[in-house]
């Protein structure tokens, strides 16, 4: 698609693609975009003729490009076509489309700079296109076909400087798609409904297949049922089978069905970690080709993979989808951030302090949108597995991924993790042919940035973030205090509103038989968790030092005996699945209403996401989750106060159990080895006894179960046309919710338990299931019958209708009845009417989940106009068909005397060619006001 030199790393390695029939040209700009530039392998144009006949499902005869076969998939295949293309088109059109598709790939503009990588002993790795051999400082080369990439297209990246800061669009096609679970099966799902659209329209349904790889890891469905036990493992993953059954049946029949797709088997891993430790290939070699790797993946949380030297991001599942068949995404051209790293962490500074240090700063700095690429000394000073802790958090400070350009640090790590001596050898020979590869022992280059920020690690201390957002980073010597003003504030996100006269409050009740107590700040969750720590072995072996010294002195055992026994291989606690609160627990803190605290070592602490208990949610460090674990409370000084009594009566204080940097560094070196992640991911595919044991049945297609609550067929193209309906704008719709600021995607989309006295949970009961088999929204996203009862149902949702009542309610303006959003909404349907969502600033902010656009759309919503939107959200929006308009600066519905019962249309076009990117949009009510917004379309 594009190169460009002396520019930013990460936009070289974001926006390359294959090249089919291409040109070159040049300009100056950062760093990020070498790694864009050295594309994809070409292919010859016999290749593009028998192999790439793809279409997009976006618009008729699109080309996209194929996908050739991988090591981990190991298949091979031929003609795939994506549904709309074969759809919308008779047999003639495709043969013509076909033979000019061919033509136009007849010859590589770039053959005379493909050149071969030789090997040091002799031979070749392979072949690669040599960006220094054009010869030009300012290098582009691009996937210029004029038809999917045109000329324009590197030019706006070329111009970079420039174009940047304009929201210029390009279009990007990763190497590769990364699913899990929770967003994979309704992916395969809609896979498969397109499978039946095209048997119905008398079409081969074997062509709807991914385009590019496909790595599904099954990694989100476990829940805590069992902890403090030894067999914990054990146990829950039976009765995560139990649950899950049909699901992963589901998932190994689309392994086998569809090809390009690899599914791990639940119990291997967090699929982050997975793809950090294996799956990630930083250069690949595609029959003798060399290309740099890239990923989207469904999950917020790709960005980790940025800290190996590969751009990748979290997209919506609509977006995933998109380009699984083929489709180049069109993205915004990002500016890119400059952090410049300088020093070294001070002794007992953990990568945990230093990635919410981080998320502070560049919150505050401004980067949503944006790439940020890491440079400096200071990055030669922190480990790979740091570096993809502080990659794994772009979303909590908002940038599209935080990247770390590849260097001596990550050809170490590849060794560590199993990868071959060959192909380390491989990748940096030709990053450094393609002077991609960074050397910290050479003099430096200077880079332009769209802007700068800089840290010393040095001035990093010990912290923690909350109590309800990733952002709000606490100093550890200020957290006794910090806490006591949020007892004091008003409700918000540093504030709980509790009354002085009850804040000292005590509540003692019966655990399992013995007097217990809580109060405000009482620990009820301790948990080491997450993608962001647990694949850093300096941050978990800590937590171990931590229990080991306070063992030694006499507070408890080791891990295991504080009840930090390992209870499963997946996300947990991050996406609420912790589990329940025992009892007697859960009914001291809702009868005495006790703010109860969670301390994870997670990255998203939004209220209501870990468990509907914990009011207070802090994230910290695995060593620091121990500590807090023995305090038994937030509401501590570590500084000042003891955490006990050691065996010899004497107070034992946080520094003494805090093991030092050199005490931490000499237990990784012993204790983590190669072999361990060869023996690991060597059998990763293989699956285990429960997996291996499922049965899947042959066919193509999939035989949907009318009875199912777990994969049900959903509606999207049970009525699909040869001709698409056009746009239409909105006429007197009913406003369903009017929200404040920051409304995330949890507050949106159906995550976490199915509340007993929920729509979902009544759906379920009338179905025959019993309430202790409801199991999560999560692992219900392939039925869209539970997933839009599940929209707009958690229980902190703030709607302005409610008059300040807190719940999954609103009220239904016809009437004035107070319901259920899901039963409001199938009024609504009924009637025949319309409804929009009034919104504030960072609306869809949180993971990025494609159910925060389907769910809504089910639901009837036409539109939703806010102040400002979360990037992925407002894509998956426009995706699903929802009209994403912004109020003008120093508007909002406040300041326009909006209530939300008034009757709301929109003028929109009729005609595709009239809607354009940016454009002014007329809101006018049934009250008589109207004023104007912007059409967040923000590509073509």
């Amino acid at each position: 698609m594009y190169i460009t030199t002396y520019s930013s790393i990460a936009i070289r390695r974001a926006s390359r693609t294959r090249i089919s029939s291409s040109c070159s040209l040049s300009s100056p700009f950062s760093s990020l975009s070498r790694a864009a530039a050295a594309s994809s392998p070409a292919q010859s144009s016999h290749s593009l003729a028998n192999q790439c006949r793809s279409f997009s499902s976006a618009s008729a005869f699109r080309y996209a490009r194929c996908s050739v076969p991988r090591w981990s998939h190991g298949v091979d295949w031929k003609s795939p076509a994506s549904l709309t293309a074969q759809i919308r088109s008779a047999a003639s059109g495709v043969n013509r489309f076909e033979r000019k598709i061919a033509t136009m790939a007849s010859e590589n503009a770039f053959k005379g700079i493909l050149t071969s990588l030789p090997k040091s002993g002799g031979g070749e790795f392979g072949k690669f296109y040599s960006l220094p051999a054009l010869n030009d400082p300012r290098i582009a080369i691009r996937n210029c076909d004029n038809f999917q990439v045109t000329k324009d297209d590197v030019e706006k990246i070329i111009d970079w400087e420039n174009t940047s800061p304009k929201q210029v669009e390009i279009p990007f096609k990763p190497a590769r798609v990364l699913l899990q679970d929770f967003t994979g099966v309704p992916a395969v799902v809609d896979l498969a409904c397109m499978r039946d659209a095209m048997n119905k329209l008398g079409s081969d349904s074997n062509k709807i297949n991914p385009l590019v790889p496909v790595d599904l890891v099954i990694d989100h469905s476990v829940q805590v049922d069992v902890a403090r036990s030894e067999n914990a493992v054990q146990a829950n993953m039976e009765l995560e089978f139990q649950r899950n059954k049909e699901r992963f049946a589901f998932l190994k029949w689309g392994s086998k069905a569809f090809q390009n797709m690899l599914v791990v088997p639940p119990g291997s891993g967090i699929v982050h970690q997975v793809n950090l430790e294996y799956l990630g290939r930083v250069v690949f070699n595609t029959d003798g080709m060399l290309y740099p790797d890239s990923v989207v993946g469904t999950d917020s949380h790709t960005t980790m993979i940025d800290g190996l030297g590969v751009a990748g991001w979290g997209v919506g599942g609509i977006e995933a989808e998109a380009a699984m068949l083929g489709q180049p995404m069109s993205m915004v051209l990002p500016g890119v951030v400059g952090f410049k790293l300088s020093g070294k962490l001070r002794n007992g500074v953990t990568a945990t302090d230093l990635v919410l240090t981080v998320t502070q700063m560049l919150r505050k700095h401004g980067v949503v949108g944006k790439f940020v690429e890491f440079y400096g000394n200071g990055v030669g000073e922190i480990s790979l597995a740091d570096r993809a802790t502080i990659a794994n958090m772009s979303p909590e400070y908002g940038a599209t991924m935080g990247f770390f350009p590849v260097d001596h640090v990550t050809l170490q790590y590849l060794k560590l993790t199993g990868r071959s001596d060959e192909t380390v050898a491989m990748i940096e020979a030709y990053l450094r042919a393609n002077k991609m590869f960074v050397d910290y022992n050479e003099p430096q280059q200077e880079r332009a940035y769209s802007s700068y920020v800089q840290l010393n690690l040095s001035e990093v201390e010990p912290c923690i973030s909350g109590p309800k957002r990733p952002h709000d980073r606490v100093p550890l010597k200020e957290m006794k205090s910090d806490w006591h003003s949020c007892l004091d504030n008003k409700v918000g996100f540093k504030g709980f509103a509790v009354p002085k006269e009850t804040q000292d409050k005590v509540a003692k009740f019966s655990f399992h038989g013995q007097p217990a107590e809580l109060k405000h700040g009482s620990v009820v969750i301790a948990a080491i968790t997450s993608c962001t720590n647990t694949s850093n072995p300096s941050v978990m072996l800590g937590a171990g030092l931590v229990a080991k010294k306070a063992c030694e002195l006499g507070l408890q055992q080791y891990l295991n005996e504080q009840g930090f026994h390992i209870v499963g291989y997946g996300c947990t606690t991050c996406i609420g699945n912790s589990g329940d609160l025992d009892e007697s627990v859960a009914s001291a803190i809702t009868e005495n209403d006790i703010v109860g605290a969670a301390v994870l070592s997670g990255n998203r602490n939004f209220e209501g996401r870990v468990h509907p208990l914990t009011r207070a949610n802090y994230l910290a460090s695995p060593p620091l989750v121990v500590a807090y674990a023995l305090a038994g409370t937030v509401d501590i000084d570590f500084d000042k106060e003891p955490i006990g009594v050691g065996k010899d009566g004497k107070h034992v204080y946080f520094k003494d159990i805090w093991p030092s940097t050199e005490e931490i560094a000499e237990a990784v070196q012993s204790s983590v080895l190669p072999h361990m992640f060869k023996s690991t991911y060597e059998a990763i595919t293989e699956g285990n006894p429960m997996w291996n044991q499922l049965p899947v049945p042959a066919s193509k297609l999939y035989s949907w179960d009318p009875n199912s609550t777990y994969i049900h067929e959903p509606p999207y193209f049970k009525n699909m046309t040869m001709d698409p309906p056009g746009p239409s704008g909105v006429k007197d719709a009913y406003c369903i919710l009017n929200f404040g600021d920051s409304i995330t995607t949890d507050h949106i989309s159906p995550a976490g338990n199915i509340n007993k006295d929920s729509p979902a949970a009544k759906y379920l009961l009338e179905r025959g299931v019993d309430r202790r088999d409801f199991n999560s929204y999560g692992s219900r996203r392939g039925n869209d019958e539970v997933m839009a009862r599940g929209t707009f149902a958690n229980i902190r949702l703030v709607n302005k209708l409610l008059n300040g009542e807190v719940g999954p309610k609103t009220v239904h303006i016809p009437t004035g009845e107070k319901l259920y959003v899901f039963d409001a909404a199938m009024r609504y349907k009924a009637a025949g009417q319309d409804t929009i969502v009034l919104a504030g600033a960072e609306y869809g902010s949180g993971s990025s989940r494609d159910w925060a656009a389907k769910g809504p759309m089910l639901l009837g919503v036409k539109a939703v106009i806010a102040k400002s939107f979360e990037r992925i959200h407002r894509s998956n929006l426009v995706g699903m068909g929802i009209v994403p308009l912004c109020f003008k600066p120093g508007e909002d519905a406040d300041s326009l005397g909006l209530t939300g019962h008034e009757r709301f249309t929109i003028d929109l076009s009729s005609k595709i060619s009239e809607i354009r990117p940016g454009q002014d949009v007329t809101v006018r009510t049934d009250t008589g006001k109207s004023f104007t917004c912007t059409a967040r379309f923000d590509t073509e």
